[in-house]
């Protein structure tokens, strides 16, 4: 392993380890740091298993690294895919399902086929800018360690690089809460009482045994609750993790939630047998910061589809901001024809050199980062921060100075689906028909 690396990536999850695949494949000395055992990140480890989305309005907008690696996935396990060209359906309903177990497995082995080095179980412990580029300090089970890398990719989600490095970071004053994944099991859903049901959780909120955002939903929570079998509907509200001990306290936080939620319902009318068919070991965390960078998205430029003339990617998400109580989701489409493009300068925290983020941390407000920070998204802005990286360490240049057009070209030859600033994509992404419209899919 090498103590000195074109580019260093933080966090192996959705951003993260197609930004090691892509930098790694475009022939950078290459190294992935992640702190699990795992990589995916909220995917894996976190169980939300579910990649979107990566078509808008039935054409496909996001592919290249992440949709490799999630489409593979899918072949091994004999996932049938959704039909994306119904874009009237809901959101949910056009994600992919994967098996994390399996595409764990497909990241190891993609990262390893890239000539990528990886190191699981560690952390950054510090973050230096140098003349000739950074100063990393890891550490590992064996202790710490420095190397050197001419670019540095923050994909840790919280910014964790940024923070260490002395730059900004933006927190919202009401984060959007946790959840905590489980499925479960050990009952017929069609055969239960849920006006009775609903009574009981009203009681037991009413009582203290249950918190009234427990559920997401004050009224009549109970039929969707256990149709769905729990899957990432119990809310950990409050939760950040931009330290350790506020990893520790999210983590508490989500099992005596859920532990709290499992009591009441083992003693339910019809729930005796309730079992607990998987669970995730993290608990999953929707906001903690982002960076300021040298421009920062707004929920206008989102649901507007601005066309930024440094976009490097696409993203495609309705707005979804969770209430910080935990009691509901505001949730708005965007209006039929928006496809959204995320700019290389969000991406670049200012004041620096050599860096990038890629991820839930790239700069946005609350409610446009609650679009973009899903996993297709992050994997678009992964390849992209890759491929930046990647060519500014052989052009000996900072990731702003890279020419736009080496990158969209670098990231089309790798797969990836580019915004075009001189209109040819948007050209053809207009061309779905109008809801409603003599030409609208049957």
């Amino acid at each position: 392993m090498s103590e000195r690396y074109d580019v260093v990536v933080f966090g192996g999850g959705p951003a993260g380890s197609p930004a090691a695949i892509q930098a790694a494949r475009l022939g950078a000395r290459t190294l992935l740091v992640e702190k699990n055992g795992a990589l995916g990140g909220t995917t894996t480890v976190a169980g939300v298993a579910l990649p979107g989305l990566f078509h808008a309005w039935g054409r496909q907008i996001i592919a290249g690294v992440g949709w490799e690696m999630v489409s593979r996935t899918a072949a091994l396990t004999g996932q049938e895919l959704p039909d994306f060209t119904r874009w009237d359906l809901p959101h949910y309903k056009l994600q992919v399902p994967v098996q994390p177990a399996v595409l764990a497995a497909v990241i190891d082995e993609t990262i390893m086929d890239s000539g990528a080095d990886l190191l699981l179980h560690t952390m950054v412990g510090a973050a230096e800018q140098t003349d000739s580029g950074w100063r990393l300090t890891l550490c590992g089970k064996e202790g710490l360690h420095t190397v050197e890398a001419a670019m540095v990719v923050d994909a840790t989600g919280d910014a964790d690089v940024v923070a260490l490095a002395g730059l900004p970071r933006r927190a919202n004053r009401a984060r959007q809460p946790g959840t905590i994944m489980v499925r479960l099991g050990g009952y017929d859903p069609d055969a239960l009482d849920y006006d009775l049901l609903d009574a009981e959780y009203e009681q037991a909120v009413a009582g203290g045994r249950l918190l009234p955002g427990d559920l997401q939903r004050f009224t009549a929570p109970m039929r969707k609750f256990l149709r769905s079998r729990g899957e990432n509907s119990i809310h950990v509200p409050g939760v950040g993790a931009g330290t350790s001990a506020e990893k520790t306290s999210a983590e508490i936080a989500g099992r005596r939630t859920f532990l709290r939620v499992y009591r009441f319902l083992r003693g339910l009318p019809g729930l005796d047998g309730l079992t607990v068919e998987r669970w995730a070991t993290e608990t999953g965390v929707r906001e903690t910061y982002t960076i300021e960078g040298l421009e920062r998205i707004t929920v206008a430029d989102y649901t507007g589809g601005r066309l930024w003339p440094d976009a490097l990617s696409y993203s495609f998400y309705p707005v979804d901001v969770h209430s910080s109580d935990g009691d509901g989701i505001d949730i708005r489409p965007l209006a039929h024809g928006v496809v959204p493009t995320v700019p290389r300068s969000a991406m670049i925290p200012q004041h620096s050199h050599g860096l990038m983020v890629a991820g839930r941390s790239v700069a946005g407000d609350q409610e446009a980062n609650s679009a973009y920070r899903v996993q297709a998204s992050c994997m678009a802005m992964g390849q992209a921060a890759g491929a930046t990286t990647a060519l500014a360490a052989h052009l000996g240049v900072a990731p702003v100075d890279v020419p736009l057009q080496k990158i969209r070209a670098a990231l089309r030859a790798h797969g990836a689906i580019v915004p075009d600033v001189a209109g040819e994509d948007e050209t053809a992404l207009s061309t779905q028909p109008e809801p409603g419209s003599s030409k609208e899919r049957p």
